[in-house]
C-alpha cells in the first residue's frame, strides 16, 4: 500500500498517496481543474497544458505553473488552482487552443456537450487577438462508424493513446509538430477494431463523432435512460439517448467491476437495428396460399393458444435465443411445462450434450470479471475471445501487460492485441492437445480422458504451459476457460473433462465463457431440458436443442431467433420446421427464413423496448427498464407469455409487472445451492464443480478429412446486430468464404481467390477461397450465421471441398448464397 501523505489544495487539507498526481487528488476531493488530454484510464501526455496550476513544495514555489496531471504530490505540498497565476496560465492556454479552432459550433455534433465549449466559457475570451488565417486539415476516412472533422482537433492525443494502450492496435497516430501536427491513420485504411467507437467518447471536441448519429439530433433534444447491453456475457452498462420514441445513440455508463468506462462497437451501434425495415410490427398468420394475413393481438394469442393446447405436449419443441430476458425464459419454461411439455433449450449452437447431468448447475465465469486482469496464467480453450467477448478480451490484455501468461487452444490462431501462446488443432482434435497439457501436469483419469492422457506426448509448448499453470495455481491466480468454439466442438464433453483435470492438477480455477447476454440466466430460469427454475436438476429431462431438430417435433416455438442463422445445423432445422404441423415464431424481426418456416408470427419487443434482467458471466443480476415503446404493435415478450398462460388457464400467470416475475425467480434461486449467486449483491458465488462424473468410455473417432470451423463473426451473433447497417459495413463483418491453411489448400489444388464447392452431405454451396496460415491444417474455416451460410450443415463437422468454376461462384452470389 502506498505511503499516505497530506497536501493542501486551495486551502483544503487532502490525503493522498505518495507519487499520486495532483489532478487525481483534486478529482477525488471534488476540486475542479480544467483538462483536455488527461483521462484516468490513459497514460499521462501533459500536452494540452490546460491543467496548469500554481504549486509549492518544501516551502519553495515552483518557478512557473505546473501541469496538475503530470506533477506528483509530495508531503506538505500546497497547490493553488484558482490563483491569479494559475488562472492566467489557464486562460493563455485556452487562447492558444482557440486560435485555430473553427467557429462551427452550430453545426457540430459535439455542440452542447463539448468539453472545449464548457471550458472556454470559464477560461476563454469573447474576442480573439488572432487575425491570421486559421489552418484547415483534411478529414480522415475511418470507416462507417467514426466521422471526422480534423480541423477541430486540438491534439490531445486521447484517441492515439486509446488505440495503443487500451485497444492494443496502433491504428491512429500523430505526424508533424506544432501547428503542422496531424492525427490520422498511418496508411489510408478504416479503423477496424471492436472497441474503436470509444474514441468518440474520449474526443473532447467534435473531431471524432458517431457517423450513424451524424446530424440526426442535438444533445439538448435527448433524454437519457439506463440500459444493459444484450449481445455478450459482460452485460455492459449503457446510457440510451432518446428523442421522442427513438433511440438515437448509445454511450457507456461507468461501472468499474463490469465494463469500466468502455463498451464494444457492437453494443454502441446495434441500436440501428431497432429502426430497421425488417422489424416485425404486427401479428401475422400464414394463409393456405403462403401469403400473410394481419391479426389483432386477441385473435393472434387465441390462435396461438389453440395450437399449443391442441398439440401433444411431447411434440412441442421450444427453441429460445440465449439473449432473451430472465423473465421471458422463466415464463416460457413455466408455460411449456404447465402444458406437460419438456423440450426447451437456449443452447442453440451446441452439438454435444452428453455432459448435461454432470455439468455444474450454473456454468459461469468462475470469478468476478474484474479479477480476470489479476490472473497470473490463463488457458483459454476454444474461444475467439475478441469476437465473442470483446471486453473480456480487454481484461485479458491488461493481465498480459501485467506479465501474465495467456495461452489459447483453438482451431485457428487468433488476431490478438497482445503476446500469447497459441496452440491449434482442427475440431475433434482439440482434446488431443489438451490431453497433452494434462499429461504434462501428471493428471490421471479413467475412460476416454485417461486413454487420451496416457497416449499423449507433450511438446515443449504444452510442457511450458503446464508449468505456467502450476506456478499460477500455487499463487491462487491460475484459470482455465472454455469458450464458444469449444462448446460447438463435437467432443465438447471430453474437452470439459480434460479442462477439469488440467485445472485440478494445476490448482487453478475453471470457468466458462457464456455465449450470450443471458446464458447464465437461462440456466437459472430453467430454460434447459435438464434444469428447472433455480437450476434444479430434473429427473425426466427433455430433448436438447439439436435433438429437437434431429428428432423432429410436430409443433415448434421459435423465440427471438432466425432458424437459418442461429441454430447449429440450419439445413436440418429447415427440414424439421418444414415437416412440422405448426411453427410459431415470436420475434422482433421479420426475416425470410422465419417467414418460410412459420405459420404464426408474433412481434415481441427488442432490446431497449422491454424491461427485464440479464445475468452476466460473473453471475451479476442486472435489471433494466424499457426506454422506448416497442415498434408498431409489438409487445414485451414477458407480457405475451403472461397473457398466453392466462388464456391457456395455467396457474400462476397473474403478474402485474416484470419485477414480480424477477422476484419470484430470485426467491427460487436463493433456495438452490449456487443458483442464486448475485455477485453485485454480495451473494454466495457458485462454484463450477461438477455434479458428477462425465463417464465417457472412449473418445469419439478421430475426424477423417477436413473439419469445418463455423465460427460466428462478431457482427453476426443475433438478430439486432445483423440488422444494424453500419456494423455490417465494417471490415469485421465477415462474408461467407472458405479459409484454408496453405498446405491444406495446396493438397486440394486451390489458390487464393479460387472458387470452391463446399459440401456437408447433400448440402453444398460455392464460396471464394482465402488462404490463411492462421487456420489449423485439416480445418476449413467457413463462418456460420452470415448470409449464405444457412444452406450448409453443422457449424462444426466434416466438410468436403472441391474446386469450382468462377461462373458457379458468381451465380451463387447472385442467388444470395443459394447454390446455382
Amino acid at each position: 500500500m502506498a505511503e499516505q501523505i497530506s497536501i493542501e489544495i486551495d486551502g483544503r487539507t487532502c490525503e493522498a498517496a505518495a507519487g499520486e498526481m495532483i489532478i487525481a487528488v483534486a478529482d477525488r476531493e471534488g476540486i475542479p481543474i480544467p483538462r483536455f488530454c488527461y483521462h484516468e484510464k490513459l497514460s499521462i501526455a501533459a500536452n494540452c497544458r490546460m491543467c496548469l496550476v500554481e504549486a509549492e513544495a518544501g516551502g519553495r514555489p515552483f518557478p512557473k505553473p505546473v501541469p496538475a496531471c503530470a506533477t506528483p504530490v509530495a508531503e506538505g505540498m500546497k497547490v493553488q488552482t484558482r490563483s491569479a497565476k494559475a488562472l492566467d496560465a489557464q486562460r493563455g492556454t485556452m487562447e492558444f487552443l482557440l486560435i485555430n479552432h473553427p467557429l462551427d459550433c452550430p453545426i457540430c455534433d459535439q455542440g452542447g456537450e463539448c468539453e472545449l465549449q464548457d471550458v472556454s466559457m470559464g477560461y476563454g475570451e469573447d474576442v480573439s487577438r488572432f487575425s491570421e488565417r486559421k489552418r484547415v486539415v483534411k478529414d480522415e476516412d475511418l470507416g462507417p462508424l467514426i466521422a471526422t472533422d480534423m480541423t477541430r482537433c486540438i491534439h490531445c492525443t486521447r484517441c492515439v493513446r486509446f488505440g495503443a494502450e487500451i485497444a492494443g492496435v496502433r491504428e491512429l497516430g500523430a505526424t508533424g509538430r506544432g501547428e503542422d501536427m496531424r492525427i490520422g491513420t498511418y496508411v489510408e485504411s478504416a479503423v477496424a477494431h471492436e472497441l474503436s467507437g470509444n474514441v468518440i467518447d474520449l474526443c473532447p471536441v467534435g473531431a471524432l463523432t458517431s457517423k450513424p448519429y451524424r446530424f440526426t439530433a442535438r444533445a439538448w433534444e435527448l433524454t437519457s435512460e439506463e440500459g444493459i447491453a444484450p449481445h455478450d456475457a459482460v452485460g455492459s452498462n449503457l446510457y440510451l439517448h432518446i428523442r421522442g420514441e427513438q433511440v438515437m445513440r448509445v454511450h457507456p455508463r461507468d461501472n468499474e467491476p463490469v465494463n469500466e468506462t468502455w463498451i464494444s462497437d457492437r453494443d454502441r451501434f446495434s441500436y440501428e437495428g431497432l429502426s430497421s425495415d425488417t422489424r416485425l410490427t404486427e401479428p401475422l398468420r400464414k394463409r393456405a396460399d403462403g401469403t400473410w394475413e394481419a391479426l389483432d393481438w386477441q385473435a393472434a394469442l387465441h390462435l396461438t393458444a389453440d395450437v399449443l393446447r391442441g398439440s401433444d405436449p411431447d411434440q412441442i419443441g421450444w427453441l429460445m435465443a440465449p439473449n432473451a430476458t430472465l423473465e421471458e425464459a422463466y415464463l416460457a419454461q413455466r408455460l411449456l411445462r404447465g402444458l406437460g411439455g419438456r423440450h426447451i433449450d437456449t443452447r442453440l449452437r451446441r452439438q454435444d450434450f452428453r455432459g448435461d447431468r454432470a455439468d455444474p448447475a450454473v456454468p459461469w465465469l468462475g470469478l468476478p470479471i474484474a479479477e480476470l486482469e489479476r490472473q497470473q496464467a490463463v488457458l483459454v480453450v476454444g474461444s475467439d475471445i475478441r469476437q465473442e467477448q470483446p471486453l473480456l478480451a480487454h481484461r485479458l490484455r491488461k493481465a498480459v501487460l501485467d506479465d501474465a501468461a495467456v495461452s489459447f487452444l483453438n482451431p485457428y490462431e487468433l488476431a490478438l492485441t497482445h503476446p500469447a501462446r497459441q496452440l491449434t488443432a482442427p475440431p475433434g482434435r482439440l482434446s488431443v492437445r489438451l490431453a497433452a497439457v494434462a499429461r504434462a501436469l501428471s493428471a490421471s483419469a479413467e475412460g476416454a480422458a485417461g486413454s487420451l492422457i496416457s497416449g499423449a506426448q507433450p511438446a515443449e509448448a504444452e510442457t511450458r504451459l503446464a508449468e505456467e499453470l502450476r506456478a499460477a495455481g500455487e499463487q491462487g491466480r491460475g484459470l482455465v476457460l472454455l469458450g464458444a468454439l469449444a462448446e460447438a466442438d463435437p467432443d465438447y464433453t471430453l474437452l470439459k473433462e480434460l479442462a477439469y483435470l488440467v485445472a485440478d492438477a494445476a490448482g487453478c480455477r475453471l470457468g466458462f465463457l457464456p455465449v450470450a447476454a443471458n446464458s447464465v440466466g437461462a440456466a437459472l430460469a430453467g430454460a434447459a431440458p435438464h434444469l428447472g427454475p433455480g437450476a434444479q436438476a430434473l429427473e425426466a429431462p427433455g430433448l436438447d436443442a439439436l435433438a429437437m431438430i434431429t428428432e423432429p417435433r410436430q409443433t415448434y416455438v421459435l423465440w427471438g431467433l432466425s432458424p437459418e442463422l442461429d441454430l447449429f445445423d440450419p439445413s436440418r432445422a429447415r427440414e424439421a420446421l418444414a415437416g412440422a404441423a405448426q411453427v410459431i415464431g415470436c420475434s422482433a424481426f421479420r426475416t425470410p427464413d422465419l417467414e418460410a418456416a412459420c405459420d404464426i408470427l408474433l412481434p415481441i419487443a427488442a432490446f431497449a423496448e422491454t424491461s427485464g434482467t440479464f445475468v452476466n458471466a460473473e453471475g451479476r443480476w442486472q435489471r433494466f427498464q424499457g426506454a422506448v415503446p416497442p415498434a408498431g404493435d409489438a409487445r414485451p415478450g414477458w407480457k405475451v407469455l403472461r397473457v398466453l398462460g392466462n388464456i391457456l388457464e395455467l396457474d400462476g400467470f397473474h403478474y402485474s409487472s416484470g419485477k414480480q416475475v424477477h422476484d419470484e425467480l430470485a426467491a427460487l434461486c436463493a433456495q438452490t445451492r449456487g443458483g442464486g449467486a448475485q455477485v453485485c449483491d454480495g451473494g454466495t458465488q457458485p462454484d463450477n464443480a461438477r455434479r458428477g462424473d462425465y463417464g465417457l468410455k472412449q473418445p469419439l473417432p478421430a475426424p477423417d478429412g477436413l473439419m469445418r470451423v463455423g465460427n460466428v463473426p462478431i457482427y453476426a451473433g443475433d438478430q439486432t446486430v445483423r440488422a444494424a447497417p453500419a456494423l455490417q459495413h465494417t471490415p469485421l463483418a465477415e462474408p461467407l468464404a472458405l479459409h484454408l491453411h496453405p498446405d491444406t489448400a495446396a493438397g486440394l489444388g486451390l489458390a487464393d481467390g479460387d472458387a470452391a464447392e463446399v459440401a456437408q452431405g447433400e448440402r453444398h454451396t460455392v464460396v471464394p477461397v482465402v488462404i490463411d496460415d492462421a487456420v489449423a491444417p485439416g480445418a476449413a474455416r467457413v463462418p456460420a450465421a452470415v448470409p449464405g451460410s444457412g444452406v450448409l450443415g453443422p457449424a462444426m463437422g466434416p466438410i468436403a471441398v472441391a474446386k469450382a468454376d468462377a461462373s458457379q461462384l458468381a451465380a451463387t452470389q447472385m442467388l444470395g448464397g443459394q447454390p446455382a
